[in-house]
Parts: structure tokens; C-alpha cells; sequence
């Protein structure tokens, strides 16, 4: 496994992470203790020296498997939490006591004394414009609560507005094949002032997997199937901001690109890590298997120019016009 640094000054993770919403449990089949400590295991064995979770994620339960495996196992592994979306503060009752009593509550769950990495988790643009909330982060910096902070954003608006914020460390977007305007102006700003970038949703919630077909299921609780169309939160969060079947008629398509030692899903991987300003991947795992293929694509080399100019014009003239949502 491959490492990058977050930024100018922050610290080195490995390319691949992981994103822990699953093991907390909030949407498909509920992961339990057992399987949720496997996953993060697997992780570590594969070379994976960075989780993101966020405060929200099952209430607090991703955290708290996270704490429990970091308080059993002696690796060094990074952790990246969120705040922002708590019931009692999301969208508009952000206060510096708010902000203080989540982190309070989330080093506790982590079981940790200072946290590595803190970022927003969306929070409304008309908070980050008053800027308040970032002159609280710089104080919980200052104070050691914190390591560094960042910013989970919805649009490129939101992250240009973040980077003019001193002492920000990361942005964590959206960025994958089905979702590539961030490539023109926000990766390539950011590389210059030094801040890293996670990316989320690397394979548009399985659509880049390949595997979907348009009668594919999905259960009642899985953002898949109750948020396909924004009804709950960002639509951009759910398939990238496509429709379900349109997503999957584009995915068919693009594997007609694929090298033919590669999987869409490497092929889809592999193409964000070709980015130099990105510095982690986090898909998510809702086993060890799905650790050990995100793992590989590591260790693969870079696609050819002339593959990654056709995914370009690919996403220009068959997906671009068909994303919704904040972008």
C-alpha cells in the first residue's frame, strides 16, 4: 500500500482508507460488533492506516467500534471524525458549546485524548460564509482537542469558500468517473495552498462496481433506495447525483473501456488515484473482501493517457448533462 501526506503539514495515510458509515450501522444490513471489528481488521492487515467516520454515523456507533478496535490493537492508524449533522445543531444552531460538547463526546467513543483529524460534515454554505465555526476549530486546535480540521463539502462552491479559511487542512468531495468537474479548478487550487483532498463515493454508491442491473433491489433502510432521488439528504450523496437506471446504463457502457485485465471498479479507482491532489481514497466495506479489491488498486499502475482522455469525453458527452443536485 502506497501513502500520500494530507496537505502541506499534515500527516501520511495510506491511498486507500476506509469509510466507516456502514459499520455504524445506519442504512442495509446492520454490520455487527464481530464482522465490524473483522472489516476493520482486514483494513489494517491490507495496509489501510486511515478511517473516516463521522459523529452521526449509527449515533455514535461507528466511533465506538472504531475505539474498541484501536483500544485492542496497537497499529497506527489515523482516524478522521465529523460534526455538523447531529439533529441538535443541524442547520442552524451552531454553537462553539455545540461544537465542543460533540467533540468531547467523540473522543470518548474513539476513546482518545486528541483527534486527529476533525471536518465539518456539510454543514450549511450560509455557516461557512459567517465563518464563525472556523475561528472555533482554530481554537480546539490551539487547546490540543484537535490535530487538524477540515471540511466534508457538497459543491466546488463550498470547498473554493473553505480554502480561503486559515489552517485548513483537507477537503473531503465527491470525485469519481460519473462526477468530475472538481478536476478543473477545486483539486488543482487546493494542491497549491497545500490542503489534501479525501475523496467520498469513489464508486457512486456501486454504480461503478458494474454490478447493478436497472431491477436491482435495494432495502428499506438503504440510502440506495430511500434518498435515490434527494428525498432525505443531497442527491449527489446517492449514485452521484444520477438517476438509478440512467447510472446504470452509463456503468455498461464505460466497461466497454476497460482494459481487459481490469475490473470497472479498479479502473474507476485507479482513475482518482491518477490525480496527484488527491490523497485518500475512502470507500466503504461491508466486508473483508470488498477491502482487500479496494486495497489492490494501490499497487496497479497509472491508466494511459489515452484511456484516461476517452473517460473524459465519456463523462462530458454521455454523463455530465444527467447529474443533479448541488455540484
Amino acid at each position: 500500500m502506497k501513502k500520500r501526506r494530507l496537505g502541506n503539514n499534515g500527516f501520511e495515510i495510506s491511498e486507500i482508507g476506509l469509510g466507516c458509515w456502514q459499520i455504524g450501522g445506519d442504512w442495509g444490513a446492520e454490520i455487527g460488533n464481530e464482522k465490524s471489528q473483522e472489516i476493520l481488521s482486514k483494513a489494517v492487515d491490507s495496509g489501510i492506516t486511515f478511517f473516516d467516520t463521522a459523529d452521526v454515523y449509527g449515533n455514535g456507533r461507528s466511533e465506538e467500534q472504531i475505539g474498541r478496535f484501536l483500544k485492542e490493537h496497537n497499529e497506527e492508524v489515523k482516524v478522521a471524525t465529523k460534526f455538523g449533522r447531529d439533529a441538535n445543531i443541524f442547520p442552524d444552531n451552531y454553537t462553539e458549546k455545540g461544537l465542543r460538547d460533540c467533540v468531547a463526546a467523540s473522543k470518548k467513543r474513539l476513546g482518545v485524548s486528541c483527534i486527529d483529524l476533525l471536518q465539518l460534515h456539510c454543514i450549511p454554505i450560509d455557516v461557512l460564509r459567517k465563518g464563525e465555526v472556523f475561528n472555533w476549530l482554530r481554537a480546539l486546535k490551539k487547546e490540543g482537542e484537535i490535530s487538524h480540521f477540515g471540511v466534508s463539502v457538497e459543491s466546488e462552491e463550498e470547498g473554493l469558500l473553505c480554502l480561503k479559511e486559515e489552517g485548513i487542512q483537507s477537503l473531503q468531495v465527491i470525485f469519481n468517473i460519473f462526477r468530475q468537474k472538481l478536476a478543473t479548478q477545486l483539486l488543482p487550487q487546493a494542491k497549491v495552498q497545500g490542503v489534501g483532498i479525501i475523496v467520498r463515493l469513489p464508486l457512486a454508491s456501486g454504480l461503478l462496481t458494474g454490478k447493478f442491473t436497472k431491477e436491482t433491489q435495494f432495502s428499506e433502510d438503504d440510502h440506495r433506495n430511500f434518498n435515490s432521488n434527494g428525498e432525505v439528504f443531497n442527491v449527489g450523496e446517492t449514485f452521484a447525483g444520477l438517476p438509478f437506471e440512467k447510472g446504470v446504463e452509463l456503468a455498461n457502457e464505460l466497461k466497454k473501456l476497460c482494459p481487459s485485465n481490469m475490473s470497472l471498479a479498479e479502473m474507476s479507482l485507479r482513475w482518482i488515484l491518477d490525480h496527484e491532489e488527491v490523497t485518500t481514497i475512502i470507500p466503504g466495506a461491508s466486508s473483508s473482501k470488498h477491502i482487500q479489491a479496494n486495497s489492490k488498486v494501490s499497487s496497479l499502475p497509472p491508466l494511459p493517457d489515452q484511456l484516461t482522455a476517452e473517460i473524459a469525453h465519456f463523462y462530458k458527452e454521455h454523463v455530465h448533462d444527467h447529474i443533479r443536485g448541488v455540484y
